[in-house]
């Protein structure tokens, strides 16, 4: 081939790739520009921007950026929850800090049965509803869009709206947190779960269908194969997630460690504030280091080099 042929092609490539770059250099300006309109958009609507008067220590009265004014009164905030911890008293001064240690440590084996409890119940409903919710799996496209919406619903509600509103069916307790954390279980599991059986091999459920098996046998033995190691890692780390909501959802009268944080925040004890904090932290390092351990042991990962 001549370098007459090869010039044309090589230039009408250069042309080509810089057309490219051109029309990829104005998308990323555009998009950057459309980021920053809604950052600030977002932040006016938010108040960021927004000032306020702020007295000195001096007395004098001046107008300050309200971020930047508030600063100094989170770290007051911070500092009033932490304790008086002398060497020479060091036991003494640690049981008066965690002064209720055996009702919290009470509060903190319900929290954990309630975040058990609602993932339980949420993994039996999502695991059911994930199969009808996948486009590759659904009988039918009425049943498909029915069962979607439904987990769309359950799982737009926060926890705590769900929680208010079965407090308010059957009273203040556990119950109310099971069943509120238990049906955003739910919705959030059924996605998860409808996404790995849409990504599934569908040659072993076509051969159960050619061998003359019906819908539930397809799912049975050509589907829960392929999914249930994502379904574990799913369900493990969904139980962790559900841990923290349940020290949340106390605070409405589902039960649990957030009943103690309403009632510490509203007589403004400051250091049983850090007292619990400290107890859901542990615990949430604790189930988060089990919940690993356990979910690279199924899946058939040592996590060793991780």
């Amino acid at each position: 081939m001549s370098s007459t042929d090869i010039s044309p092609a090589s230039h009408q490539f250069e042309a080509d790739y810089a057309a490219h770059r051109r029309r990829a250099r104005r998308v990323q300006a555009v998009s950057v520009l459309a980021f920053a309109v809604a950052f600030l958009a977002t932040a006016r609507m938010g108040g960021f921007f927004d000032v306020s008067e702020v007295t000195l220590p001096s007395g004098e009265r001046v107008t300050a950026w309200r971020l930047w004014a508030g600063l100094p009164r989170l770290g007051e905030y911070l500092y009033k929850t932490l304790p008086v911890l002398r060497w020479d008293s060091l036991g003494t001064d640690l049981a008066d800090w965690f002064w209720r240690w055996q009702t919290w440590l009470r509060l903190l084996l319900e929290t954990i049965l309630i975040a058990y409890m609602a993932t339980a119940l949420g993994v039996v409903g999502a695991f059911i509803l994930s199969f009808p919710a996948s486009r590759n799996l659904a009988p039918s496209r009425l049943v498909l869009n029915l069962t979607r919406r439904y987990l769309e619903i359950v799982r737009t509600v926060p926890e705590l709206v769900w929680a208010l509103i079965f407090v308010f069916c059957f009273g203040v307790g556990p119950l109310a947190g099971v069943l509120a954390i238990g049906l955003h279980t739910t919705g959030a599991l059924g996605k998860l779960y409808s996404e790995a059986n849409e990504n599934i091999d569908m040659r072993p459920v076509e051969g159960v269908k050619a061998s003359g098996g019906d819908w539930f046998r397809q799912i049975r033995y050509g589907v829960v194969p392929q999914v249930i190691p994502n379904v574990i890692s799913y369900t493990l780390l969904r139980f962790e997630i559900n841990v923290r909501a349940s020290s949340i959802i106390g605070f409405v009268g589902a039960g649990g460690l957030g009943q103690e944080i309403r009632v510490a925040m509203s007589l403004q004890e400051y250091t049983d504030l850090s007292a619990l904090f400290l107890i859901i932290f542990a615990t949430v390092i604790v189930m988060d280091f089990l919940s690993e351990k356990l979910r690279h042991r199924i899946i058939g990962i040592s996590g060793k080099g991780l």
